[in-house]
Formats: C-alpha cells, sequence, structure tokens
C-alpha cells in the first residue's frame, strides 16, 4: 500500500528527487570511495531499492556499480564548503526540513498501516453496508432531447399518434445518443441528474413520459424500456478496495485525535 503521501523518494533517481543535476562519473566501488564521499551500506541499498524497484540485494553488478558512482557524486558535492553554506540558508533549511518530516510521516503512516489492518469481520460489516446502500434497481431508457419544452410536446405527440420512439430520437434529439436512436443502455438512478432518475423510476417498464422533463440539459422525452434488480459485487471482487478504505478510515481518525491532542 502507498505511504500516505505517496512514494516519498521511491520511484525516481535520488539525485533528481532532491533536485540536483548529476553527472555520473565512472564506476567507484563501495570501498574506493573518496573520504569526502563516505556513505554507508544502508544509504546505497535505499537508493537501489527506490530506482529498481526491488530489493537491493537482486541488483545487478552494473545497478550496484551506477548507484555507488551517483552517491559519491552526491557525498562528495555536498560536503564542499560551499555546499555546506548553502545548507544554511533558510530556503534550504526549510526544504530539508520538509523533506526529513515528510519521510517521517510516510514511515510512520506506512507501519501504523500495517499494523492496523481490517479484520475479515470488519471488511465484511462494511460490505453488507454497501450492499444494504446499493442502488436496488438498474433502468434500460431512451430518451429524445430537445431544447424547448414546445418542441419536446411536440415530439410526445407525434407518439402518441403511433410514431416509432427510436426513429424520433435520431431525427430530432440534440443529445450525444440520437445516433443510436437516444438508447442509454443500462444504467443506476445515481448515474443520471436526479430529475432524470425520479422520472424513469416513476414509469413502468414500456412507457414513455408524457410531460417533458426539464434538466440543465433541455427537455426530454424519456421511454423506460425495462429494468432489473441490481447484481452486487462479491464480497471477494471489493475485499481488496474495502480493506484499503478501512485502513485508510483508522489512519484519518488517528491523525484527527492526534491533531486535536496537539491543539490542547
Amino acid at each position: 500500500m502507498k505511504s500516505y503521501f505517496g512514494s516519498g523518494l521511491t520511484g525516481t533517481r535520488l539525485a533528481a528527487a532532491l533536485g540536483a543535476t548529476i553527472i555520473l562519473a565512472s564506476g567507484v566501488s563501495l570501498a574506493q570511495q573518496p573520504q569526502s564521499a563516505a556513505f554507508n551500506e544502508d544509504v546505497l541499498n535505499m537508493l537501489l531499492e527506490s530506482r529498481n524497484k526491488k530489493p537491493a540485494s537482486q541488483a545487478t553488478p552494473q545497478e550496484r556499480e551506477s548507484a555507488v558512482s551517483e552517491l559519491t557524486d552526491i557525498y562528495t558535492i555536498s560536503n564542499l564548503p560551499r555546499a555546506k553554506e548553502l545548507a544554511e540558508s533558510p530556503r534550504i533549511k526549510a526544504q530539508l526540513d520538509l523533506q526529513r518530516r515528510a519521510t517521517l510521516f510516510n514511515a510512520f503512516a506506512t507501519e501504523f498501516l500495517a499494523n492496523n489492518e481490517a479484520s475479515d469481520q470488519e471488511i465484511y460489516n462494511v460490505y453488507q453496508e454497501q450492499i444494504v446502500l446499493a442502488p436496488p434497481k438498474e433502468f434500460k431508457a431512451r430518451h429524445i432531447l430537445a431544447e424547448t419544452q414546445g418542441e419536446a410536446l411536440a415530439l410526445v405527440k407525434e407518439l402518441q399518434d403511433g410514431a416509432d420512439f427510436g426513429t424520433l430520437a435520431r431525427e430530432n434529439s440534440t443529445g450525444p445518443s440520437a445516433t443510436s436512436g437516444g438508447d442509454l443502455g443500462w444504467f443506476t438512478a445515481q448515474a443520471m441528474v436526479k430529475p432524470f432518475s425520479d422520472a424513469v423510476a416513476s414509469l413502468d417498464d414500456g412507457v414513455y413520459t408524457t410531460a417533458p422533463v426539464q434538466t440543465q440539459f433541455g427537455w426530454h422525452v424519456i421511454l423506460r424500456e425495462d429494468s432489473r434488480d441490481s447484481t452486487p459485487p462479491t464480497l471477494e471482487s471489493v475485499r481488496d478496495v474495502i480493506k484499503q478504505r478501512i485502513a485508510q478510515q483508522k489512519f484519518q481518525e488517528f491523525l484527527a485525535n492526534a491533531r486535536s491532542k496537539a491543539t490542547e
């Protein structure tokens, strides 16, 4: 799982993440580092893992050599007197402090999430809650979109006189579904704007609206062709999503509590 602030320095070259411009030198082994560029194995392993997205122990000799060369350059330059002077500037100090605290935040959040994983019961409870809240029906409908109420009423009159709904939609609708005879396919009430959804829900299958429905898009004549009970997803298909949501909620609650205590 990603840390709360993203991946920190991972995913990019370390030097680029620090805002530096690096010119790689020829390969240098860890034992051959100049004293001014001394860094330990942990730093090297972090760079290898962040760059290659695999354990440092799996790095190839070429990847290891490249990382050693890059770190040698970084440490050599950062230990120069001018670099140390720059480190005392307010802006650089602020940047270093922000990077340090963001790294600590990410480490804490990652540990918290690992130690507070959702239990099977918690996942099941949330799943059941979502099933209850899930739309009970799906609808299949067509519509004809007109610019004015008068135009929509004229279309209703043609339908009452026996005109085919799909043909009228192709010839008159100003909406993007006109080419398919106004066909909107299957959808839930939540997928449409409320006046449209309310109108569809109030109809019986095979019935169209005799009073045009106004939305921000214009005036609609709607035919509800069919309806069916919606099929909820299986628990296993949404387990990971629910698990992540519960973990994030736990961390948000912990964070809110920590903020509250910090202001006391």
